[in-house]
C-alpha cells in the first residue's frame, strides 16, 4: 500500500524494517518526501508580500507499506493477486494493515523524540492519494511499483444525503464550542483517546484511558439526558466500573488477559455510545 500525504510527517526518509509481535511477519515501511521547498536562510524581518500571495511549493510525504512476508511465486501470480484485490471488500483490510504499520512507527517517533504534538495516528482518509500495487524488492524499496491501482476510499453505502448529514453536524458543534455556547467534555478527549489506542492495538494504554474517561463520563453525563437507553447505559458503567479499574492495574504490570482485553473493548463501546446519544438527543 501507499499513501501520499500532504505536508512533512516527523518520520526521517528511508527504509524501517517492522516484525510482527504475533506472527513474526516481516513488513518494510517507505518513507520519502517530494517537492519539499528549498531552505532559506534564517531572516530576522518578514518581508513583504502581496495581499493575494501564490500557493508555495507544498511538500509530499509518499509512504510505502510492503508485505514483505508474502512474496509473490512470479509476476503473473502478482497481476492476477491485484486484480482480485481492486474491486473487492477486502481492500479495507489491505488498506488498514498499511496505515496500522506508518501509525506504529508514528507513535515509536512520538514518544522517543518526547513531542506531545506529533501525530500518532493518520488516517487513510488524510492522504491524498492510495494505490495498492506489487513490484520488485529494487523497486517496492525505493517506494515503486511494477504495477499499482489507485483506491477509492469514498463509502460506498451512505447515501449522498447521509454523507453530507455526517459533514453537517460536527461542522456545527465546532462553530458552538468556537463560540462558547457549548463545551467540550474532558471525557469525550479522554474516550476518543481510548479509541484511537485500542484501534492501534495499544491494549495497555488503552485500558488506562479509560479508567480516567469513564470515571469523567460517568460525573459529567449523569442525568445528562431523560431518555431510558441512557440511564441504563450509564447504570451499566457504573455497575461494571470495577472491571475497567482491574484491566487498568493489570496493565501496569503487563499485558491484558484475553478476559480483560473483551471488556475494555465492550465497555469503551457502551460510553462511546452514551456520548453519541447524547449528542443526537441534543440536535
Amino acid at each position: 500500500m501507499q499513501f501520499d500525504f500532504a505536508g512533512p510527517l516527523p518520520l526521517a526518509d528511508g527504509r524501517y524494517l517492522a516484525r510482527s509481535g504475533d506472527s513474526g511477519n516481516e513488513s518494510v515501511l517507505v518513507t520519502h518526501r517530494l517537492a519539499a521547498p528549498a531552505a532559506r536562510g534564517r531572516r530576522r524581518r518578514g518581508r513583504s508580500t502581496s495581499a493575494e500571495p501564490e500557493p508555495g511549493i507544498l511538500t509530499l510525504t509518499r509512504v510505502t507499506a510492503i508485505r514483505a512476508f508474502a512474496p509473490f511465486a512470479d509476476e503473473d501470480e502478482a497481476a492476477r493477486w491485484l486484480e482480485a484485490r481492486v474491486d473487492g471488500d477486502a481492500i479495507e483490510l489491505f488498506v488498514e494493515e498499511g496505515i496500522a504499520l506508518l501509525n506504529r512507527a508514528l507513535h515509536a517517533q512520538a514518544v522517543t523524540a518526547a513531542d506531545p504534538r506529533a501525530p500518532i495516528d493518520l488516517s487513510p482518509a488524510a492522504a491524498e492519494r492510495v494505490l495498492i500495487g506489487y513490484g520488485s524488492g529494487e523497486e517496492a524499496a525505493d517506494g515503486r511499483f511494477t504495477d499499482a491501482r489507485q483506491v477509492d476510499l469514498a463509502p460506498r453505502t451512505a447515501s449522498k444525503r447521509r454523507q453530507r448529514e455526517d459533514e453537517v453536524r460536527p461542522q456545527e458543534r465546532v462553530a458552538a464550542v468556537l463560540r462558547g455556547r457549548e463545551r467540550l467534555d474532558a471525557s469525550e478527549t479522554l474516550l476518543l483517546r481510548a479509541r484511537a489506542d485500542l484501534d492501534a492495538d495499544r491494549e495497555r494504554e488503552a485500558a488506562l484511558q479509560l479508567r480516567v474517561g469513564l470515571e469523567a463520563l460517568l460525573a459529567e453525563l449523569k442525568g445528562a439526558v431523560a431518555d431510558p437507553g441512557h440511564e441504563k447505559d450509564m447504570a451499566t458503567l457504573e455497575e461494571r466500573r470495577a472491571e475497567v479499574g482491574n484491566a487498568a492495574n493489570a496493565a501496569l504490570q503487563g499485558e491484558l488477559s484475553e478476559e480483560q482485553r473483551r471488556q475494555v473493548k465492550e465497555l469503551l463501546g457502551i460510553s462511546e455510545r452514551v456520548l453519541r446519544r447524547r449528542r443526537v438527543l441534543r440536535g
